[in-house]
């Protein structure tokens, strides 16, 4: 059954290898289920909402992704985003959530119209390779950086704006 399904010997694995995969995958990825509605409660969203849309939408793309693509990737929402989302343009410039959530919904509608049109591809192909790798650094370094914010690892400091936390201070 399996075999017919997912073309295990076409693809050059096994039952056990595949299911190791998945498990590696979620626990991978679980962290956004625990970070995503903190972060975006921070921009007056509702965590418990938040923790289902996540859910759901790391399920139905997902599921997208293994039965009508066929390809072995899962995915869930993007990190880089909600940080962008919930630290700069609701925390730092002021917009409340919903119209941030409008505006994501536009550049969604925008990004679709690009995919379709081939014009995304072109774009992303004249982006420089070093560009887009210095792009992935900044991004992880960033929700990194929040991270340790959170758990009060990076405090604040008036004369380096940052710095790590005094541990010796009781």
């Amino acid at each position: 059954m399996f075999e017919k399904v997912f073309h295990l010997k076409e693809n050059n694995t096994t039952v056990r290898t595949e299911v190791i995969a998945g498990i590696t995958t979620f626990m991978t990825m679980a962290y956004i289920l625990a970070v995503n509605p903190n972060m975006l409660a921070a921009a007056g969203m509702d965590s418990e909402a938040v923790l289902i849309a996540s859910c759901l939408a790391a399920f139905v793309g997902t599921w997208a992704m293994a039965f009508l693509a066929d390809h072995p990737f899962a995915l869930a929402p993007g990190m880089g985003l909600n940080a962008y989302f919930a630290y700069t343009v609701c925390g730092q410039m002021g917009y409340s959530w919903q119209i941030a959530l409008m505006a994501v919904f536009i550049e969604g509608l925008i990004f679709i119209v690009l995919s379709l049109t081939n014009v995304r591809e072109s774009i992303f192909n004249a982006i420089p390779d070093s560009l887009k790798k210095g792009v992935s650094a900044g991004i992880g370094l960033f929700i990194a950086f929040i991270g340790l914010q959170g758990a009060h690892l990076v405090v604040n400091s008036d004369s380096t704006l940052t710095t790590y936390v005094d541990f010796t201070s009781a």
